[in-house]
């Protein structure tokens, strides 16, 4: 069994990192940082103090220690500045974080996931526009779309996840696969393939609707009419009961027996322990679990594939990748001057790589190194032909939601038709 351990962050190697930090803020701020030049309307105010407590609003607990290193040094850099995180579980995030934000009590600087919440938050009025700031140049430019509305850039996507299965390397070649297969009937035989030789081709957490949608990203990216197809349902110009998405529903139907029993049920921590244990093949959700499965204890080499739905010379795309943890800064946050700051701060490549390798998280920054042994094994899925995550084009989370039930519902054995008019049948009350 091969064995790829995740490089530790010395201190040395973080007070290295800082230090490029520091000098490159130094080499900002001496251009075009706050303060200077003109400010767009909505911008942050940049002329005050960089002093007070700054609450810093996520949903990313696994992330806490990293978070609190790199705070740590930016507090040393910036003495009269607190930074304290305030971390709410996904759920809660998604549900309470517009109401607390807006009030101007938590989330001094803040996240947001891409779409509905983010489309949300800029309605609110919460985002301030950062369009002007010179920090914005760090960043890939592909992935900041994700934060932009009507041409303004009021939020920066930190996180570059990656929405596909991830694989036991070390598993696919007992079941006699050499490698990932290129269209969907390859997938079915490899899937059987792995059946047969006594493994769980897919784990996958359908109990938990906020995990199990992932894999509807990759089993529609190349069914889709459009790219843009989620959004189109919505819309109403596509439907549930189109032929593409009920093709997409049978051949969910066609991955019942290669899901482990009771899938439909299954939480994403139980998901992830049986692909730590070696009993799975695949984990269906994404790069951004792969940290969660080495601290169970995973010392297997892992990758990621999507499924090809279609035959290979029809297939637009690879795989699947979402840019979000859109970070911005409160426009009701009476520390707005420390807040930007931070978020300047986080936005250097120095300190991106140490987030990065902590988190065991792609990021969407330029010049970041990747040292964590799985960050490098995936790295060159940034450059190949995927998808940005159609999942999160719905800003109605209700439609969202029933959408993406269809497939849970045919994978606990209702018929895709019916499962597709279910669902229709929502879409068209809430429309």
């Amino acid at each position: 069994m091969s064995s790829l351990p995740t490089p530790k962050i010395t201190r040395r190697r973080l007070l290295t990192a800082f230090g490029a930090a520091g000098a490159a803020l130094v080499a900002q701020s001496a251009c075009a940082g706050p303060g200077s030049g003109n400010k767009s309307a909505g911008a942050p105010q940049t002329a005050g103090p960089v002093e007070g407590q700054v609450s810093f609003a996520h949903w990313r607990a696994e992330d806490k220690k990293v978070f609190d290193e790199i705070i740590a040094e930016f507090v040393k850099a910036n003495p009269k500045v607190t930074v304290q995180q305030d971390i709410s579980s996904s759920n809660d995030y998604q549900s309470t974080a517009l109401q607390k934000i807006r009030s101007g009590t938590v989330g001094d600087a803040f996240v947001a996931f891409r779409g509905a919440q983010f489309v949300n938050m800029v309605k609110a009025g919460i985002y301030s526009d950062l369009s002007s700031q010179s920090f914005v140049s760090a960043y890939e430019p592909k992935f900041l779309e994700a934060g932009k509305s009507d041409g303004k850039q009021y939020g920066l996507p930190y996180n570059l996840a990656l929405n596909m299965p991830v694989y036991n390397k070390d598993l696919l070649p007992k079941g006699g696969v050499s490698e990932p297969p290129k269209d969907w009937d390859g997938f079915l035989a490899m899937c059987d393939k792995l059946k047969s030789a006594g493994l769980i081709p897919i784990a996958w957490p359908g109990g938990e609707a906020g995990n199990a949608g992932h894999l509807l990203n990759s089993m529609v990216m190349n069914n889709a009419p459009s790219d843009d197809m989620f959004a189109k349902i919505e819309s109403g110009q596509y439907k549930v009961t189109d032929d593409w998405f009920l093709k997409t529903l049978d051949q969910y139907a066609q991955l019942r027996p290669y899901f482990q029993p009771n899938s439909a049920g299954t939480a994403v921590e139980p998901a992830q322990q049986i692909f730590a244990s070696k009993k799975a093949a695949m984990l269906a959700t994404g790069s951004f679990h792969m940290g969660a499965v080495r601290a169970l204890g995973a010392k297997f080499p892992m990758d990621l594939l999507a499924p090809i739905t279609v035959p290979a010379d029809k297939a637009k795309y690879e795989g699947i990748y979402n840019a979000t943890f859109i970070l911005g800064v409160n426009t009701q946050s009476k520390k707005q001057s420390a807040a930007l700051k931070f978020v300047e701060y986080l936005s250097t490549p120095a300190v991106g790589t140490v987030y990065a390798n902590g988190s065991t998280q792609h990021i969407t920054l330029k010049g970041v190194d990747y040292q964590n042994a799985d960050l490098k094994a995936t790295e060159p899925w940034l450059t190949r032909k995927t998808l940005l995550a159609p999942r999160f084009q719905f800003n109605n989370l209700d439609i969202r939601a029933a959408v993406e039930n269809a497939a849970i519902e045919v994978v606990k054995g209702t018929a895709p038709q019916q499962a597709a008019e279910q669902a229709q049948r929502i879409v068209d009350q809430r429309r």
